[in-house]
């Protein structure tokens, strides 16, 4: 099975990570100030703050922007349910904003859902495309809202050769294993807010400031939301590689957009050329005739080998949602639900690898494309 994402460790990785557990801090240690520094020059920020998820990351930055009970922010429902699920743990609202053909955010209907209670936008870069920043960043400045960018897609991506991290108020990152560069499980948030990257400190080490000897005190509420630095370690070694990663991954989806282009019964999303897309993600967008056969499509794929995915069921349609803030419906969210089919790409592949997958792709869509859909 090719799965449709995966990470990759090598040797030097292994070695890395058994340093560590040779060590004598397996916590707490230097590795991670080192692998948050090398971080936060990748991508051109001040400050940068590592924990143990990116879902810990996310509730700390709600809590770093003072979102609580009341309170709202508007989001995507295009994404995993971490980044609504972070803010309604504080006691807020995630207002669901629909999006645009390519999955990401349709920054035209921000400022409609813009209310008294509304304290920050908290766009996702769908599959590492980067979102329309430059406009999400003009409406929250008019309307004093925080903008957190939830990049766990976006590692690498960049706009005009500025890197995903450097444009909001405080950007999230993923290094779960499929990630662009992987510690296992972990997150880091980036930012040039020096508040911020202290009340992020305090919030992921229970609260806790030391002052002399063994004596400390506890200034506010925190978690244990620390990363190890056995993960910091193996953090550090993938970042040096993220690049050659992207590459790979790169040159898989360009191979694909040229099997993949015009046809009949699919799309693929378009990267604008002052883009770069980490690739996290390579979806086709199935034509609506294709959707009442899309499980049997999904299905026929998996027995032949080809590990896809389904990104995503909006975050409203869960019953958790639906059962404590209702039924809504965002018909571009749930169209591109119906479409959407994440196909392998990543960097353990081969370009042999994508010919083979895109001929059984095409093989397959082709079987299905007589039976249609009656509307």
């Amino acid at each position: 099975m090719i799965p449709y994402s995966t990470q990759l460790i090598e040797e030097d990785d292994i070695a890395s990570v058994v340093e560590i557990l040779q060590s004598s801090h397996l916590t707490q240690g230097a590795k991670v100030e080192e692998f948050e520094e090398m971080l936060a020059h990748y991508v051109g920020a001040r400050y940068c703050v590592t924990f143990n998820s990116a879902t810990s990351a996310l509730h700390a930055a709600y809590s770093a922007c003072g979102i609580g009970e009341g309170d709202e922010i508007i989001t995507t429902p295009i994404s995993f349910v971490a980044t609504s699920n972070m803010a309604v743990a504080l006691g807020a609202k995630a207002v669901f904003c629909d999006i645009k053909p390519d999955g990401n955010i349709d920054e035209k209907l921000i400022e409609s859902l813009i209310t008294p209670h509304t304290k920050a936008i908290v766009p996702v870069d769908f599959a590492g495309k980067p979102v329309a920043i430059h406009a999400i960043n003009t409406i929250a400045r008019n309307h004093n809202l925080f903008v957190i960018e939830d990049a766990s897609h976006a590692l690498g991506s960049d706009i005009n050769g500025q890197k995903i991290g450097s444009f909001a108020d405080m950007t999230v990152f993923s290094f779960h294993a499929i990630k662009p560069i992987t510690t296992g499980e972990g997150g880091a948030i980036v930012t040039d807010n020096e508040e911020f990257a202290h009340s992020l400190r305090l919030f992921r080490s229970h609260g806790i400031v030391k002052k002399q000897l063994w004596n400390s005190d506890m200034i506010s509420l925190g978690y244990n939301f620390r990363m190890t630095e056995f993960a910091a370690a193996l953090g550090l070694s993938q970042l040096h590689k993220l690049d050659r990663f992207i590459n790979v991954r790169e040159n898989i989806a360009r191979y694909y957009d040229e099997r993949f282009e015009k046809h009949p019964l699919f799309q693929t999303i378009d990267i604008s050329p002052t883009d770069q897309s980490a690739r996290h993600l390579y979806p086709l967008l199935l034509n609506p005739e294709l959707h009442c056969v899309k499980e049997e499509i999904f299905t026929e794929l998996q027995t032949r080998g080809l590990g896809v995915q389904v990104h995503y069921k909006p975050i409203y349609q869960n019953s958790f949602y639906q059962k404590n803030f209702g039924i809504i419906r965002l018909p571009n969210a749930e169209h591109f639900y119906r479409s959407e089919l994440s196909i392998p790409c990543h960097q353990k592949m081969s370009l042999n690898d994508a010919e083979q997958i895109a001929d059984t792709i095409l093989d397959v869509i082709g079987k299905y494309a007589y039976r249609g859909c009656s509307f």
